[in-house]
């Protein structure tokens, strides 16, 4: 690698809302999220499917296999 033309590789830390903080390695100071793993639904499990104005029953009637 050249000398001078890189970033220094500095270590750093990443911050949650959460409280949840990593300590890793970046070019970057003090990084700060507003989700990571520990608080994101899809990690966590309490994902939830949220039915916008009744969408989700409108398709299931439309879509729904009649009886003959």
């Amino acid at each position: 690698m050249k000398k001078g033309i890189h970033p220094p590789y500095e270590i750093t830390t990443i911050s949650c809302t959460c409280g949840n903080s990593v300590v890793i390695r970046s070019t970057r100071k003090n990084i700060k999220v507003e989700i990571c793993s520990h608080c994101h639904p899809f990690y966590t499990g309490k994902e939830k499917i949220i039915d916008t104005a009744g969408r989700v029953e409108k398709f299931r009637r439309r879509y729904a296999q009649k009886k003959e």
